[in-house]
């Protein structure tokens, strides 16, 4: 049984580096949104031509900059897509541990019964503890994974305007100096 739960402390010393990589992602993740964030409020200011001053007579130099604004925006939601692939990486990593956390007590010759489950070693928790511990903390960071996802969908989706229609909307009102 003492072999069984280094075994699991191993485990959990894995868990650790995947929460402290959660916890980076999550930063970085922040940081992308708000990025993407802050090009999309310029893009208003972008559009208004009596933002360029003495920078009007430039040839093509809204469509410049607006051009440059939508390929890093582009490029910004293309890193929050691999931040969140990575989040996603983690809860499989997780959930490979807790297949392997239960195989671990079926592997042996004989499965241990469920007093020796709960028995503990002086200070040490038990091995349903530790079991249900992993359990516990694979099923968070999934569930924050599928709220991740399901904010990914709404970036994917909102607003789900062809891209050439976009371009259409700013050729009109460039074209016809509304702004």
């Amino acid at each position: 049984m003492e072999g069984i739960l280094k075994k699991y402390q191993q485990k959990f010393k894995k868990v650790r580096e995947e929460m402290d990589n959660w916890e980076n992602l999550q930063s970085r993740l922040i940081s992308q949104f708000s990025n993407a964030s802050s090009i999309i409020q310029r893009l208003q200011v972008i559009g208004d031509k009596k933002n360029y001053g003495n920078l009007k007579g430039v040839d093509g130099i809204e469509d410049a900059v607006l051009q440059k604004q939508m390929e890093s925006l582009e490029n910004n939601l293309l890193s929050m897509k691999n931040t969140m692939e990575e989040f996603h990486k983690i809860v499989l990593s997780l959930e490979k541990m807790v297949r392997d956390s239960k195989q671990l007590l079926g592997g042996g010759s004989r499965q241990p019964s469920t007093k020796q489950l709960q028995q503990r070693m002086g200070i040490k928790p038990s091995i349903s503890d530790c079991l249900d511990g992993l359990v516990i903390l694979q099923e968070m960071h999934k569930s924050d994974s599928n709220d991740l996802g399901a904010l990914r969908q709404l970036l994917v989706d909102q607003p789900n305007i062809p891209r050439d229609e976009v371009q259409f909307i700013f050729d009109i009102i460039f074209a016809e100096n509304i702004c």
